[in-house]
């Protein structure tokens, strides 16, 4: 079983909110998921991104393939946590 990082859309009509999910690739966008690992949200100013990074790291580590966007939004969430700490 071919496992992804990935997006789910939640939110209403022209105000999207996402959850960062692991899925199966056979899976609908918005369908069955197997866990949480996260949450973006594109409309406030910066973009809030979080993450469980021992969820997260945890299923990287079993093997679950991020996509290009969420691999994105983990570049942007781990250059504003240096930034935060310097």
């Amino acid at each position: 079983m071919a496992v992804k990082i990935r997006l789910t859309r939640l939110g209403r009509k022209k105000m999207p909110y996402y959850r960062i999910v692991v899925a199966d690739v056979e899976a609908k966008r918005d369908g069955r998921f197997l866990d949480i690992v996260g949450t973006y949200d594109p409309l406030k100013d910066p973009a809030e991104i979080n993450f469980d990074s021992e969820k997260l790291q945890s299923w990287l580590n079993k093997g679950a393939k991020p996509t290009q966007t969420v691999k994105n939004l983990i570049g942007k969430h781990e250059g504003a946590q240096k930034a935060a700490a310097e």
